[in-house]
């Protein structure tokens, strides 16, 4: 955060009607430190908040200097996607479960005063760009923060699929699908599904077979520059996901085109997280001897 602070937008879990209390409390520490408050407005409408200003999540962007947002991972994801253009920097506070990335806990919420006092670290993270192409025509685009996903549609037949990295060929496969992660995605489905771990620091995407037939076919990390185009050469449905939360359906000869987006994320990080003790808390690995 290289601006001063004036304008904080906040947002919401949608459909969770209970954080008002906590949206309530950071807007009393935000009002405090004479901050501007701008809710974003279905965060507003669902906590029935109406003496504060808000914005669609289309356009706060423009209004704020900073987000904070309120729930899990999923919640973060979303609006990160969303704020990437505007480079607007954020805050997670876990209300959710995991939380590897909103990494601020409810109970100590004076962290969030100690960030503002500027007592912080910043960590940019990259987002993937997807294009899906049918024929000559790109029919769809979408960002994404953990994965873009290929996989196979309501019915539980294999998928085949080839897979290309910067237009060569590596290979063809049958399988329930693949994973394209970034290293924020690596803990996630992607880890799911067998795929290493990799540091947030690393320039790499990881793509991970989900059960494919042929057990030698490993996931496998290549450079962050890495074009890579997987091809729909079956005719069963199947699907293209990204970040889990939205859908497109493929038909045969469909291409999903996945790169590094031009655009970063910038997560705001108490002065004391260590990437290895989160690691170590929320996947419950044992503690030294």
């Amino acid at each position: 955060m290289k601006t001063p602070i004036e304008r904080v937008g906040l947002f919401g879990k949608y459909g969770d009607k209970g954080g008002r209390e906590v949206l309530e409390r950071l807007c009393s520490l935000l009002q405090k430190r004479h901050l501007h408050i701008v809710v974003e407005a279905d965060t507003a409408a669902a906590l029935n908040i109406h003496n504060v200003p808000t914005a669609p999540i289309e356009r706060i962007g423009m209004e704020i200097d900073l987000a904070i947002v309120m729930g899990g991972d999923g919640t973060l994801l979303n609006v990160a996607r969303t704020l990437a253009v505007h480079r607007i920097p954020l805050i997670g506070v876990n209300v959710g479960r995991l939380g590897f990335l909103a990494d601020v806990s409810t109970d100590k919420m004076d962290m969030i005063g100690e960030i503002l006092e500027g007592h912080y670290q910043t960590e940019e993270r990259f987002l993937l760009s997807a294009e899906i192409v049918r024929g000559e025509q790109v029919i769809l685009t979408r960002l994404a923060f953990n994965d873009v996903v290929v996989n196979k549609g309501e019915l539980a037949r294999l998928i085949e699929f080839e897979t290309y990295i910067d237009g060569q060929f590596v290979n063809g496969a049958r399988a329930d699908g693949i994973i394209v992660a970034t290293p924020t995605g690596s803990t996630a489905y992607a880890m799911s599904a067998g795929g290493p771990i990799l540091h947030p620091e690393l320039a790499a995407l990881v793509l991970v077979p989900i059960c494919p037939h042929t057990l030698s076919n490993r996931p496998i990390a290549v450079p962050s520059h890495s074009h890579v185009e997987v091809v729909l050469v079956s005719d069963q449905s199947a699907h293209a996901t990204f970040d889990g939360q939205s859908n497109f359906r493929l038909v045969n000869g469909d291409r999903v085109l996945v790169r590094r987006a031009d655009v970063p994320v910038t997560l705001i990080h108490p002065l004391d997280r260590n990437h290895y003790e989160v690691l170590r808390q929320k996947l419950h690995w044992g503690r030294r001897v």
